[in-house]
């Protein structure tokens, strides 16, 4: 799933001031160039953003909401808050484009040339609902990972940001998602 935040600083002031507050040099040494990526888990402290990942709104003991205005948010030290997906957006995206889902295995290969391959056992997932995932980030299944950087970051003519903003799941983890999964080997179809 990839939802751009909808509240907080990046929000506010902008994808490019928050990589700036945010952010970190890149740390292969690409000059005037700076990163915010890595893993995000929920409760988790990210060693190079110094942010961590709450479910604002959510209490995972109960496994309910109990705030309707609450997030998936990074969050500072000083509890300022970095970006934030609110549930309300989430969970409308969430039942509309998940509710039913085919899951095709791939692997990737660079050498010699790039190259993917598919599959056969193909999962169906059905009947998933938005606590489904609330519960599978608190449960550290569901983890925010991004890329965003920005490039050119002292000409004012050249630089450029690329967002990549995505919620994650291991392939091993989906079945915590819905309540119906099916493999099926699309050979025998």
């Amino acid at each position: 799933m990839t939802p751009e935040p909808k509240g907080g600083y990046y929000r506010d002031e902008g994808v490019e001031a928050f990589i700036v507050k945010y952010g970190y040099a890149d740390k292969v040494g690409r000059a005037d160039r700076y990163n915010f990526g890595g893993l995000h888990y929920i409760d988790k402290l990210h060693p190079s953003t110094g942010l961590i990942l709450n479910l604002l709104g959510y209490d995972p003991d109960k496994r309910k909401i109990i705030d309707e205005n609450g997030s998936i948010a990074l969050v500072g030290a000083g509890g300022d808050v970095a970006a934030a997906w609110y549930f309300s957006d989430l969970l409308n995206h969430w039942n509309r484009k998940h509710n039913q889902a085919v899951y095709v295995p791939s692997m990737k290969r660079d050498m010699p040339r790039l190259q993917y391959s598919y599959g056969n056992i193909v999962r169906l997932c059905e009947d998933t609902d938005f606590l489904k995932l609330l519960a599978a980030f608190a449960d550290g299944k569901v983890y925010y990972d991004l890329g965003i950087k920005l490039e050119n970051a002292s000409d004012p003519k050249k630089k450029k940001t690329k967002r990549r903003s995505q919620f994650r799941i291991k392939s091993k983890d989906i079945a915590a998602l819905y309540k119906l999964m099916t493999p099926v080997d699309v050979r025998a179809i």
